[in-house]
């Protein structure tokens, strides 16, 4: 396994990274691991993140949706009976 070293890391960010690690119950190093780990896997995360956000905006839309739509053999079958009636497409 990689030994990684980094000089001159601010105690400020290194007690709050410590700060951190203990709330989620990780070590200093895991929590490291976890963040890079994060990070560098982000474009991956990217679209899951967006289609999660775009799913919950819709829910908080509360759209008041029928029950029960037409079939889509429905909805052909409708335009059909327009057309034969003397109906226009649109």
């Amino acid at each position: 396994m990689a030994l990684l070293q980094v000089r001159d890391f601010p105690q400020e960010t290194y007690q709050i990274l410590a700060q951190v690690a203990k709330e989620q119950n990780r070590t200093v190093p895991q929590q490291v691991i976890f963040l890079l780990t994060s990070i560098l896997n982000a474009d991956d995360n990217k679209n899951g993140a967006r289609r999660r956000r775009v799913l919950n905006d819709l829910d908080a839309l509360e759209l008041h949706l029928p029950s029960h739509s037409p079939s889509p053999a429905d909805l052909v079958r409708q335009d059909r009976d327009g057309l034969s009636r003397g109906g226009r497409l649109r």
